[in-house]
């Protein structure tokens, strides 16, 4: 038996009575209560769960975007089945009890997300806005939306590590979520907004009744244990500590990346950054022009280690002053994210920005090694390898191939640069083709396209640890990879990268940062930095022959600045043909000039972020349209210049 309320209704009306029976059949009944009167009971609708071994429901519920009832079941199942065809009050004039269930219809589910929360089964559901939001003993908990009569789920969301059986959510009124549920054989209550234990009360663990509720005042939480009904309670106590600034994320933050500009009415242009840490999450952030201050709007919790890498590909047709972003996020464990952001303006929030996160698809390399035939034959792959870097093949979903695929590379710490193909509407990303060809850890990848006479090449650049530059033309492999993924509905067997078409040694150890710039002649400038404080910049020409189709490189010019920096350079941008930013360890931003036979310091700035990881920058139109150049830099902390 359980309850299945009905949120948006009357305060005054009563929720609907479900009971699974025998056959998987759950019955849906309206209670009706008079004062000084027998309850009346009647039968209000029948129902089919799918068949598993524990065939009963867990959670219900009779959603308001709809007359549709959601159910969740002991195998972690989520069922959607139409609304009970009356569920208005019993009128006086009907019998207390009408049973009558050859009278009503037996229905099957209108969607199934089958094991949606594993084995363990769902243990609520509910709605808040315009999303539904289940929870199990799994660990999690997720989001969804209703589209027509299907389920579509959005993410999930890891609470904290520990947590494996979460019980029930509850939305605050000052915007907090608090997640219920038990950490071995304690109740616990936690705070998303304060990443912390609020609640935490010895009751012998799960598997009994229980009760929760909070006020301004007072907490109580009641239960069972032993046959003996338990009660605890708690005063409100003021906060004895003052959060000054909250943080963003718990560790150092290695990488970011500026989405866009959102448009908000009645404010100024707000500015959305995503960054990547060593604490395993993503955060969407804000900066407030106002406060001077990163607001999080959202975070991404998908990952099992850190965050290593982001990439991004926006949509051109995205023109109301919102953003339409699809981001990859990638680190340790082999693992890569993909999600698809929509901003939005906001004015009644405090960060003035809402940010709606879709999860579209994931891949892990132990997964993938897994599902592989014949593996006992092959050398198996590294589980800890890393992401270090990742880049997206711009102009991939163009005509130029059958289907909207994306491709995306990434320069892997086992000597490997591997590209994977996307294909949103299915929510499939597969591994299309690598190369082992640097023979030791890759640590940048930077992809870039050129067209000449109609035809458009798709390069690649990437970077290792010896001081290497590799340049690639991956078109073939693309066009082959996504032949083979029509034709083999999303499944294919890695293909081979080839060789590269040109290698430089740029540097004595590792390259920690690149960037290409195409200059309006139609060259393209590389921009590397390095372990050993140096900056090296080539310019190339990339030739097309018309008749075989085959590439050339040639390397124009050369320039090179030992010791630029005093230590590490982690970030370098090419701004225009004669401006380049580096930013180094060492905590100072130098604008370059470059000249033919080298680079020229024009200024140093410092900055106050420690052990700096990344940087990332852009154009800002001022008052009387000049252009100025900013940019974001992270590393034990975020910092904004202009």
């Amino acid at each position: 038996l359980s309850w299945a309320p009905r949120p948006g209704s009357h305060p005054g009306t009563p929720p609907a009575l479900l009971a699974s029976g025998p056959g998987g059949e759950m019955l849906c009944f309206d209670v009706t209560l008079r004062p000084g009167q027998l309850p009346c009971v009647r039968l209000t609708g029948r129902y089919q769960l799918p068949p598993c071994k524990q065939r009963w429901h867990t959670c219900a519920l009779l959603l308001p975007q709809a007359p549709l009832l959601l159910c969740g079941d002991r195998r972690g199942s989520l069922l959607l089945f139409p609304a009970p065809s009356d569920t208005s009050p019993s009128s006086e004039s009907q019998p207390s009890c009408s049973l009558d269930k050859e009278a009503l219809p037996l229905e099957s589910p209108l969607c199934v997300l089958y094991g949606l929360h594993g084995k363990t089964g769902v243990t609520s559901v509910t709605c808040h806005r315009d999303y539904i939001y289940s929870t199990g003993r799994d660990g999690v908990y997720r989001q969804l939306r209703l589209r027509g009569q299907q389920l579509e789920v959005l993410r999930k969301h890891r609470p904290c590590k520990g947590l494996q059986w979460i019980e029930e959510l509850r939305f605050t009124p000052d915007g907090d979520l608090l997640v219920l549920g038990f950490h071995a054989d304690n109740f616990v209550v936690w705070s998303s907004r304060a990443s912390e234990n609020i609640h935490c009360v010895p009751c012998g663990g799960g598997h009994r009744s229980w009760s929760y509720c909070s006020s301004s005042s007072a907490d109580a939480f009641a239960f069972i244990k032993r046959g003996d009904v338990m009660l605890y309670q708690r005063e409100a106590q003021p906060r004895e500590q003052q959060v000054l600034l909250e943080s963003l994320h718990g560790r150092e933050i290695v990488c970011v990346r500026r989405l866009g500009v959102v448009e908000v009415p009645g404010r100024p242009a707000v500015n959305v950054f995503v960054t990547g840490s060593e604490d395993t999450t993503a955060c969407v952030l804000v900066f407030s022009e106002c406060t001077r201050a990163a607001l999080p709007i959202a975070r991404l919790s998908d990952h099992i280690s850190s965050v290593r890498a982001l990439a991004l590909t926006g949509d051109e047709d995205c023109s109301d002053g919102n953003l339409s972003v699809l981001l990859f996020s990638a680190g340790g464990r082999a693992q890569i994210e993909c999600y698809r952001l929509l901003c939005a303006g906001d004015p009644a929030s405090e960060s003035a920005v809402d940010c709606q996160v879709v999860h579209v698809a994931s891949h892990r390399l132990d997964e993938y090694w897994e599902r592989k035939k014949n593996r006992h034959k092959l050398v198996k792959m590294d589980p800890e390898t890393r992401y270090m870097s990742l880049s997206v093949v711009p102009g991939t979903s163009t005509k130029q191939l059958p289907m909207p695929w994306r491709f995306l590379a990434a320069a892997c710490s086992d000597g490997s640069v591997r590209i994977f193909g996307l294909l949103e509407a299915a929510q499939k990303l597969v591994l299309v083709a690598e190369s082992f060809h640097h023979q030791r850890c890759v640590l940048k990848v930077e992809a870039f396209l050129h067209t000449q006479g109609g035809e458009e090449r798709h390069l690649l650049c990437s970077a290792a640890t010896d001081g290497s530059v590799a340049f690639w033309d991956i078109t073939q492999p693309l066009t082959a990879a996504a032949d083979a993924l029509n034709q083999a509905e999303g499944e294919m067997q890695p293909l081979a990268l080839g060789s590269p078409l040109l290698t430089v040694t740029a540097h004595s150890c590792g390259v920690n940062s690149l960037h290409i710039h195409k200059t309006p002649e139609g060259l393209y400038l590389v921009a590397s930095g390095s372990d050993d404080g140096s900056i090296h910049v080539c310019l190339l020409e990339v030739a097309v022959s018309e008749a075989a189709a085959d590439t050339s490189l040639h390397i124009l010019e050369r320039v090179a600045r030992p010791c630029a920096h005093a230590a590490h350079i982690t970030g370098i941008r090419v701004l225009r043909p004669d401006l380049l930013l580096s930013a180094s360890v060492d905590q100072r931003l130098t604008l370059w000039r470059r000249l033919p036979d080298g680079l020229d310091e024009l200024s140093t700035t410092f900055f106050h972020v420690p052990d700096l990881a990344e940087l990332d920058c852009w154009e800002e139109a001022e008052a009387g349209s000049e252009l100025r150049f900013c940019c974001v830099l992270c590393g034990q902390g975020l910092e904004m210049l202009r």
